[in-house]
């Protein structure tokens, strides 16, 4: 194997800057892998982890390439996970640089993947490449990766499947770290200790065509749409709770594919967005969807799909240590926070007390998404940190 450019021969200690320009190179467009966990498979071999490439399958879903790596046997054993696969660059004309480039320039790193998360993850394999430098195998316990080619996409051969994989082997997690970009502007300001939950439904009303000048001869289905849909918005679901902003129904869409201003059609079709906290589950909004729309008699299609569950780890051990490691190298006491979208840690909590801190999230999925590499040389020192006093912790 040749891991030129990425360590440093005389003591073995991983770049992350260097690593992460390497990871930028790889086109992983999810869901292909480009060669990232190749690379960073190579990386972390090179400083003593059994790294194994996992290829999950499913019918009508792309293959997902996964990466797994550890250092040590024994417990307690510390996870950091991860995603290789990164979003589309749209329109490359915006960019300033090429995507696929990993390019220094004026104090930051540019490439698709630089905010979300190639670079936390080369900030894992730099902080772990130091604990071992000092520690050797004498650290007392074990490192772990869990990455990921599937967080961008569907997420369905990806970390929950690497997770139960992983389980069959007798893999057990102590605490993991998500590499997500939590930080809003500042690097030290927010931990993410859960994620709302996120329903999506889609109503089809049914109606009877007709002649708009003779609306007593049909049923027109957006009438009974448009008061269905304010039957489920007209009141909040919650007020929030102690750590969970107030739950969300957001309508993204009403269509009924009617191009004709004299027709009335035979159905209207909405789709909704419910963001959740953990004073509700997936099942109850359910029932409570069909109480609501199922009091107005009229014939209804209701499908859902649930992206994840709400879930929190309380405020503790885990989020403390990450807390005190970011205000010791930023100097900000960072805001624990339950804000944003989903991610993969809605799968890791079913395993361990699991928490996210990345770097800065402004250009994640944009163009000349960047990071400054003080940023990542930050980033690097709080993750070792926080390595250091989880197994001082320990020990």
């Amino acid at each position: 194997m040749n891991y030129s450019g990425i360590k440093n021969l005389a003591n073995h200690k991983i770049d992350a800057l260097e690593l992460s320009k390497k990871l930028i190179k790889c086109e992983s467009v999810t869901p292909e892998d480009g060669g990232t966990q190749s690379v960073l498979g190579d990386a972390l071999e090179s400083i003593g982890f059994n790294s194994e490439i996992v290829v999950f399958k499913s019918d009508n879903t792309p293959d997902v390439s996964n990466l797994f790596a550890r250092f040590g046997t024994d417990l307690p054993n510390f996870a950091f996970a991860g995603h290789t696969d990164v979003v589309p660059v749209g329109d490359e004309n915006e960019w300033h640089v090429k995507p696929f480039e990993g390019t220094v320039k004026e104090g930051f790193l540019f490439g698709r993947g630089a905010s979300d998360m190639k670079t936390a993850i080369a900030c894992f394999v730099e902080a772990a490449s130091r604990l071992i430098e000092k520690y050797g195998n004498n650290f007392g316990g074990s490192i772990s990766l869990l990455i990921t080619g599937d967080e961008e996409g569907p997420a369905i051969n990806g970390t929950q499947k690497l997770l139960e994989w992983a389980k069959s082997r007798g893999e057990i997690f102590t605490a993991c770290l998500v590499g997500e970009p939590t930080n809003p502007e500042k690097l030290g300001e927010m931990i993410k200790i859960g994620r709302r939950g996120s329903l999506n439904g889609r109503l089809t009303v049914y109606g009877i065509q007709g002649h708009t000048a003779y609306p007593h001869l049909a049923d027109n289905p957006i009438h009974h749409l448009i008061k269905m849909l304010d039957a489920i918005t007209v009141d909040p679901l919650d007020n929030g709770s102690e750590h969970f902003q107030a739950s969300t129904i957001q309508i993204s869409s009403i269509d009924v594919g009617n191009s004709a201003t004299n027709v009335i059609p035979s159905k209207a079709t909405a789709n909704f967005n419910i963001r959740y906290n953990e004073l509700h589950t997936s099942q109850s909004l359910k029932q409570f969807l069909h109480d609501k729309l199922g009091q107005f008699g009229n014939k209804f299609d209701l499908d859902i799909a649930v992206s994840g569950e709400s879930f929190i780890t309380p405020p503790g051990p885990l989020s403390d240590m990450i807390s005190e490691a970011a205000e010791l190298v930023t100097g900000k006491k960072p805001e624990l926070s339950t804000t944003g979208g989903t991610s993969d840690a809605r799968f890791i909590k079913d395993y361990c007390p699991v928490a996210e801190f990345g770097l800065i999230g402004q250009t994640m999925h944009k163009a000349n998404e960047c990071v400054a590499i003080k940023d990542l040389e930050a980033l690097t020192q709080i993750y070792t940190t926080i390595l250091e006093k989880f197994f001082n912790k320990h020990s």
